[in-house]
């Protein structure tokens, strides 16, 4: 499966995830999307290609002049400061571009996420907020840009990885703001991120949001063979090159290493416990599967002097950990939380029906790495039982039959 896997380890902006896609294309194919996005249509708007070299490496900075300015792609080091435009300009634009339909869906589809984003963060209505950094029109260059490289490049997966926000605050036309800015944390919303060492911004709001509509999957690269390596470059020097890496290539079914984007990474949170009865115990795995863990389990254990004891685990998604954390302590005696950060795998699964003598049931059908399995589910399974006086087995027997 051609597979493109996009690497954040120093966040994504528009213009930095423009390069990384160009470089994946051969000559012929730059040259098509150098004249393609120039003669879009986009007003004023010249694209060049500039070689920039971070830490030794060499890579592509994607220079967009406006009306012959070249505009501020300040990439970790604050926003545009331009024409502001309001959404229905926007699209106005995008679907006037000489385009093929699928990027300018694309295109709309980033933008209208960064109304709804702004929009709840002003308390506005989307179709009344006007963009300030992100409405210039260079900006809508590197969001038609990147659609377009994506359809180029042609993966069948599209993998991002966790993405670095940076820290500290970023000058904007509201004020001083914390790092990420409200837009871009709301933008990033169900989506591995994390703040850096770094102090400065190094996710904007159009990198987020084109992470959100881009991205089949968020998790770690998958092993896969690869064939090209892009690197775009940011404006500014870091201790870190400055740069996002795309690499495309061939994974084997199921993408090996990633995870679906809902939940690329778990934790396990832990604690010993040897002072509580069992039906204490049991009320409290009940609490914190009523509450949103993922899965909830005890081990016995031996603690100090011997002591026989329970080892209580928790399995919840990252963002959820503080709050799976207090209802520990809420419901259980310990005085204590461990917590482990798990990468897992995990298989494709969706549900079916499948008609039976007994009426119709649910198949749960998961796939991937291989293998295929079907189960039904265990609640209806269990009805058809009490209803024919039968066990589960003698059950799925006749089902199967």
């Amino acid at each position: 499966m051609k597979t493109l896997y996009i690497e954040c380890k120093m966040g994504i902006a528009g213009d930095m995830l423009m390069g990384a896609l160009y470089e994946l294309l051969d000559d012929d194919k730059r040259t098509e999307f150098l004249k393609a996005i120039n003669g879009a249509g986009i007003p004023g708007v010249q694209v060049k290609v500039q070689e920039s070299i971070k830490c030794g490496i060499k890579g592509t900075h994607m220079k967009v002049k406006v009306f012959g300015e070249e505009e501020g792609h300040n990439h970790g080091n604050g926003h545009h400061h331009h024409e502001h435009h309001g959404l229905h300009d926007i699209e106005e634009i995008i679907r006037g571009l000489k385009l093929s339909q699928k990027v300018k869906e694309k295109a709309l589809i980033v933008y209208s996420r960064i109304a709804e984003a702004e929009a709840a963060v002003h308390g506005e209505k989307p179709e009344h907020i006007h963009f300030h950094e992100v409405g210039s029109l260079d900006a809508v260059t590197d969001v038609t840009g990147c659609c377009l490289l994506m359809e180029m490049v042609g993966a069948e997966k599209v993998i991002f990885s966790p993405i670095n926000t940076g820290s500290g605050t970023v000058h904007c036309a509201h004020g001083i703001l914390h790092v990420p800015a409200p837009a871009t944390a709301m933008l990033l919303k169900g989506i591995p991120a994390y703040s850096g060492q770094i102090e400065s911004e190094l996710c904007t709001p159009t990198g987020a949001a084109l992470a959100g509509v881009l991205a089949d999957e968020f998790g770690h690269m998958p092993v896969m063979s690869t064939s090209r390596i892009g690197y775009g470059m940011g404006n500014k020097d870091f201790e870190q090159a400055n740069c996002v890496r795309a690499m495309v290539g061939e994974t084997g079914e199921g993408g090996l290493t990633t995870v679906p984007k809902e939940c690329s990474q778990v934790v396990e949170l832990a604690a010993n416990i040897d002072d509580m009865t069992g039906e204490e115990l049991g009320f409290a795995v009940e609490m914190l599967l009523e509450g949103g863990a993922l899965d909830v389990y005890t081990q016995p254990i031996y603690m100090k002097k011997s002591r026989p004891a329970v080892k209580l685990c928790v399995i919840a998604a990252p963002e959820e950990a503080e709050r799976m954390a207090q209802l520990i302590f809420r419901y259980t005696t310990t005085l204590g939380i461990r917590q482990y950060l798990c990468h897992r795998y995990e298989l494709e699964r969706h549900f079916d029906k499948k008609a039976t003598p007994f009426g119709e049931i649910t198949v749960k059908i998961s796939k991937g790495y291989g293998v295929t399995k079907e189960k039904y589910e265990y609640e209806e399974l269990a009805e058809i039982a009490r209803r024919e006086g039968i066990s589960l087995a003698e059950a799925r027997k006749r089902i199967d039959e």
